[in-house]
């Protein structure tokens, strides 16, 4: 598992910082070949090898500023050059091509990268170029005598490497292309998870709305053994004139202090804030008369605690009414209703009170 956490930072680094990656190791590309070159005493290709570590360099610096277009042709331009300098000095059979393939997941990683939509002709053209490129050599150059006979041996080693250089640079940008792939396929799972959880939630007080309650409450109705439930309506009372004379400000945080309470009286509950100033608490497995005693406390919790806002203290009390699943009832809103209708008759009749029937006692 350690191993794995050290793999995936790295490839996350690689991805995140592949223009980068690539820059520096094409010129440690050509740092081998000048080396190569030297040794074999190919005079233009060592002034070429240099020109284009100073290139890289040069690309270096345009990469931490983001100037990844002018690094993309660069690159382009750099590695077709040198392959056709390096076909006519040293042959065919030294392996150039290998670059020329190398440089194709490059086309397509970085370009897809770069060009979006309509666009993307400018990969498709670019392989087309370079396939004519490759092929336009092999024709001119694969019978071909080359200005420099480099011995066996270093003949031998400058094939090695082009063939190493060909076969990573197929292999690198596949492992990180199937790897930011996999995780950009993870983070849109989480996005739309993340969504799904934001559009059942109400933003400031991070209780239910209707879309994530009523399922539940439905689920209940439709369950045989948890049918036996109630459903407590709650208003804060003279809520519009909180908003009035402190500001809106100070009504949601009279919001957000009234939901921790009843969040801390009523845990376990399923809690929706079903409208401005109003929630709907659903107690599963409770009767009428246990949530009648459950609510006075909650309603008396709100009453003796009063919310604080710079320096404020902002007393308010709460209206509920609360209605126990029956059989007659068929959908939430049915229950919901009642419940509703009963907490409007508290507020005609001196609010701060708990409503359990239709008539006040």
């Amino acid at each position: 598992m350690h191993n794995k956490g050290i793999i995936d930072k790295a490839l996350h680094f690689l991805v995140h910082n592949s223009f980068m990656f690539t820059v520096a190791i094409m010129g440690v590309v050509h740092l081998v070949l000048l080396a190569i070159m030297i040794i074999g005493g190919v005079r233009p290709l060592i002034f070429f090898n240099l020109l284009s570590v100073i290139v890289y360099i040069f690309c270096t610096i345009l990469c931490k500023y983001e100037l990844i277009l002018p690094v993309y042709v660069s690159i382009l331009l750099e590695v077709t050059t040198f392959t056709i300098f390096e076909t006519y000095y040293l042959g065919w059979r030294c392996g150039p091509y290998c670059f020329m393939c190398a440089i194709v997941p490059i086309i397509i990683y970085f370009g897809c990268f770069l060009f979006k939509g309509n666009k993307r002709w400018i990969i498709v053209v670019s392989l087309v170029l370079h396939f004519s490129i490759y092929v336009a050599l092999f024709l001119i150059f694969k019978d071909k005598m080359p200005v420099y006979v480099l011995s066996d041996a270093l003949g031998g080693v400058l094939v090695v490497f082009s063939s190493f250089v060909a076969i990573f640079s197929v292999i690198f940008y596949n492992v990180i292309y199937i790897y930011s792939s996999e995780s950009e396929k993870v983070n849109l799972e989480q996005r739309n998870q993340q969504l799904s959880v934001d559009a059942q939630f109400d933003a400031l007080t991070n209780l239910l709305n209707r879309r994530g309650f009523l399922p539940m409450m439905e689920t209940l109705m439709e369950t045989e053994w948890t049918r036996h439930f109630c459903v407590a309506f709650c208003d804060i009372d003279n809520f519009k004139r909180i908003n009035d004379s402190y500001g809106h400000d100070c009504g949601d945080e009279v919001l957000r202090h009234i939901t921790k309470l009843i969040k801390n009286e009523m845990t376990g509950c399923p809690i929706c804030r079903w409208g401005g100033e109003e929630m709907v608490i659903l107690m599963k497995d409770y009767d009428l008369a246990v949530a009648r005693e459950k609510m006075e406390y909650v309603r008396k919790c709100v009453e003796t605690n009063p919310t604080v806002f710079y320096n404020k203290r902002i007393s308010v009390t709460i209206t509920i009414g609360l209605e126990e699943n029956k059989d007659i009832y068929k959908t939430p809103e049915e229950v919901i209703k009642v419940a509703d209708e009963r907490m409007y008759y508290g507020k005609q009749h001196g609010k701060n009170i708990v409503i359990y029937k239709d008539e006040e006692t």
